[in-house]
């Protein structure tokens, strides 16, 4: 049937929010309103006639409200093919239901709340599950509605269409009344599981967005959105550009999470996964500068990220007007938590740029997950920068002075690829990575590479290697995990590096404090390792 003429309704809401509002659109078309317990007491104060639901089922409510709406005359009222069963129906004295509004009682609510378990048991919904899912089923004759958001656009179509609701929305209703149903009853199995002391997880996904393909191009990809989450990577606001691939939204993720947490003015620039630029400071533009500054060569076809609203004068250093196209820089996506409109109107100079708002202090989340054959792993978020300061070496390590220095390291250690390296400077006022080993099964590979950055960055602004060695001598080396030799130590010092943080634990600490000592270096240890894989 493409209309179906909403006649009867039953209303049974654990949330009322909006109730009264719908129920008076409902009278305004003479439909017949059945209620129960709170929600027709709700309605009769308000001068909204109902039909108490003892008088469809034939029964009281019973066992303290227990047994309410489940019965013959209920689910056949809801549930009887209007093609197939009427002359069964009329037989039977079952008067057709054409709309239920039901959601569930609020278990989630009583579980965040620590209620005990004889409280969680009486929060699990029966009769209301069963009412949805047979409306659901029904959908063809039948709409039914579990959220309070919809009942806007329910009204709509009630105006709209002369008191009936369209075959398309009653399809559309059917598919979240069958998500609800399925999310609550997964929330109850996880809760009764944890009463047993047992460990399960059930994540739910929809929105299914199918990109052009994954991380290559023979390879398919479908972009999905985590249900009940307010702040995902699905919310991005995107303003300009060409689709979204694959690859950038893993390279979104990264740039985020690279300036994540960080109180000052922040800017990220990431390729393959991996901050190749990051820099703080007290000014955007400056920060910009910096982090491109890193790696130029690498930030070419980059995701550049930002924590603070993005200006015009930070995005002209881009140059995308500039007459001499050789000299406009070119990046994938920049992202930031709002967009000034002649910022946004210079970006879309780059017809294909991706220009996105998103906010990642908004971004809360607390568990990491990765799913492998047929396994999930689930992780606390790497959050933790230290849980200790202490300086091992004869020359003591300046913690004083270099506590923000150290902070802004650790925040950008954690965001590269294991085995990692990281060297940080303070440059003008702004902190800046200054060179990074990432991804290297050898930790001492990733130490030359840092430093071989460190100096190809630092001959464009030092005259000599002098001068090099001596911006070395202020930075400090950073290691996501500890030093199982000495020769990272020896091959850092050798080239001028004097300060290095490192988490400690290894069995020859010892010797590689030891180390620091013969070589005049300074250590600091922090107790937390930031392996990323």
């Amino acid at each position: 049937m493409t209309k179906v003429p909403i006649r009867r309704a039953l209303l049974s809401v654990s949330d009322k929010a909006g109730i009264s509002g719908l129920a008076k659109a409902l009278q305004a078309i003479n439909c017949e309103i059945i209620s129960t317990g709170g929600t027709r007491k709700q309605l009769e104060n308000e001068g909204i006639a109902t039909t108490e639901i003892s008088t469809v089922t034939g029964n009281p409510e019973a066992f303290g409200g227990r047994m309410k709406t489940i019965s013959f005359n209920i689910e056949s009222a809801i549930l009887f093919d209007r093609d197939r069963d009427a002359a069964e129906a009329k037989a039977l004295n079952i008067e057709p239901i054409d709309l239920v509004v039901c959601n569930l009682y609020p278990f989630k609510k009583v579980m965040e709340q620590g209620a005990d378990f004889e409280t969680l048991i009486e929060n699990i919904d029966i009769g209301g599950p069963t009412m949805v899912r047979a409306a659901a089923k029904n959908f063809k004759h039948v709409a039914v509605v579990v959220d309070p958001a919809d009942y806007a656009r329910l009204m709509e179509e009630l105006s709209d269409n002369n008191g009936a609701l369209t075959y398309a929305f009653r399809q559309y209703l059917m598919a979240k009344a069958f998500n609800h149903t399925a999310d609550y009853d997964a929330m109850i199995a996880v809760a009764m599981d944890k009463a047993l002391g047992q460990k399960s997880l059930r994540l739910n996904f929809s929105q299914g967005l199918g990109l052009r393909y994954g991380e290559n191009s023979h390879q398919k990809a479908v972009f999905y959105r985590e249900n009940g989450d307010k702040h995902t990577l699905a919310d991005m606001n995107v303003l300009h550009g060409k689709e979204l691939s694959f690859n950038n939204i893993l390279d979104i993720q990264g740039a985020l999470e690279a300036i994540k947490g960080s109180k000052a003015v922040a800017c990220s620039v990431v390729k393959h996964n991996n901050p190749c630029g990051l820099a703080e400071g007290k000014n955007q533009r400056e920060a910009l500068e910096m982090a491109w500054n890193a790696d130029p060569v690498s930030a070419f076809g980059s995701i550049i990220a930002f924590n603070t609203k993005l200006t015009l004068d930070t995005v002209k250093f881009f140059e995308l007007d500039n007459a001499d196209k050789s000299l406009r820089k070119f990046v994938e996506v920049v992202i930031a938590p709002k967009i000034e409109a002649d910022a946004l109107k210079y970006l879309q100079l780059h017809k294909n740029l991706r220009v996105i708002e998103q906010d990642v202090n908004a971004m809360d989340y607390k568990h990491d997950y990765r799913y492998l054959y047929g396994t999930l792993l689930e992780q606390d978020t790497d959050e933790l920068l230290y849980d200790k300061m202490d300086s091992t070496t004869l020359i003591p390590f300046n913690k004083t002075v270099n506590k923000d220095l150290v902070e802004f390291g650790l925040r950008a250690i954690r965001s590269i690829k294991s085995n990692s390296i990281v060297i940080v400077r303070r440059k003008n006022g702004v902190l800046q990575i200054l060179g990074m080993g990432a991804g290297q099964p050898n930790r001492l590979v990733a130490t030359k590479l840092a430093i071989e950055k460190c100096k190809e960055n630092l001959r464009r602004e030092c005259a000599d290697n002098a001068a090099i060695n001596a911006e070395l001598g202020k930075a400090i080396l950073i290691s996501d995990a500890f030093f199982p030799f000495e020769d990272n130590v020896e091959l850092a010092a050798a080239e001028g590096i004097r300060h290095i943080v490192q988490p400690g634990g290894s069995i020859r600490d010892k010797q590689v404090f030891e180390t620091c000592d013969k070589l005049g270096l300074t250590m600091l240890l922090t107790g937390i390792r930031h392996f990323k894989h």
